[in-house]
């Protein structure tokens, strides 16, 4: 079997080549995560500051009753 190297808590571990691609996937998977979770934090916040900022926030009932007035 084909060996590779990972860094674990700082120091190189010599594992085989399948445990090193799980291990990078895994670190893929949660960074991927984090930064989905980092976009839609700020589209959240963008879009309440957007809200926010004509000086009236309706509730999503009142928005859709809106354009019935």
């Amino acid at each position: 079997m084909s060996k590779d190297v990972i860094k674990v808590d700082g120091e190189d571990t010599v594992v085989r080549e399948d445990t090193a691609k799980a291990f990078r996937g895994v670190n893929w998977a949660i960074a991927s995560i984090a930064i989905f979770i980092a976009i839609m934090l700020v589209l959240v916040f963008v879009f309440f500051l957007g809200s926010a900022s004509d000086g009236k926030v309706e509730s999503p009932a009142g928005a859709a009753n809106a354009n019935t007035r």
